[in-house]
C-alpha cells in the first residue's frame, strides 16, 4: 500500500542557499514512515508501547533535485518484507510530481531491552 503525505519546507528546513538542507529529508522520511504505519490502523506510539520498537538498520539515498523554501513536498512511502525481522521502506519525496529524492530504508525491530524481534504484521 502507497501512502502519501505533504510537508511545507520552512526556513528550518534550508541551508544557507535557500535549499532543504540534505539531512532533513531524513526527517521527512521519518514521519513519512510514522503516518505510514498509522495508517495501517495502530498509531506507533501504541506499538512502542506493546514493546515493539522501530530503528533503522541500513538506508541508501539518491539526490535528484532540490526542495526549496516554501514548497510543499510529499513523501511517497511503501513497504515490503525482506525477512521475518525486516522491512524494507521505498520512499521517495516529491515535489510538484518531479522526484526530489529516492531512498530505500531498512528498519528492524527491537524490543525494550534493543534486542531484535520479529517484525509484527501491520496492519
Amino acid at each position: 500500500m502507497e501512502h502519501r503525505v505533504a510537508y511545507k519546507v520552512y526556513y528550518e528546513d534550508t541551508d544557507s542557499l535557500g535549499v532543504v538542507y540534505y539531512a532533513n529529508y531524513l526527517k521527512f522520511m521519518e514521519r513519512g514512515r510514522t503516518e505510514w504505519v498509522g495508517a495501517q490502523g495502530r498509531p506507533i506510539q501504541e506499538w512502542n508501547r506493546d514493546g515493539y520498537n522501530f530503528v533503522v538498520y541500513s538506508l541508501t539515498m539518491k539526490f535528484k533535485q532540490a526542495a526549496g523554501l516554501g514548497d510543499m513536498i510529499e513523501v511517497v512511502t511503501s513497504v515490503r518484507m525482506t525477512s521475518a525481522y525486516r522491512a524494507r521502506f521505498l520512499q521517495q519525496i516529491e515535489c510538484r510530481g518531479v522526484l526530489l529524492v529516492d531512498a530505500e530504508v531498512d528498519i528492524v525491530c527491537v524490543d525494550g531491552t534493543q534486542q531484535l524481534r520479529e517484525f509484527p504484521v501491520l496492519g
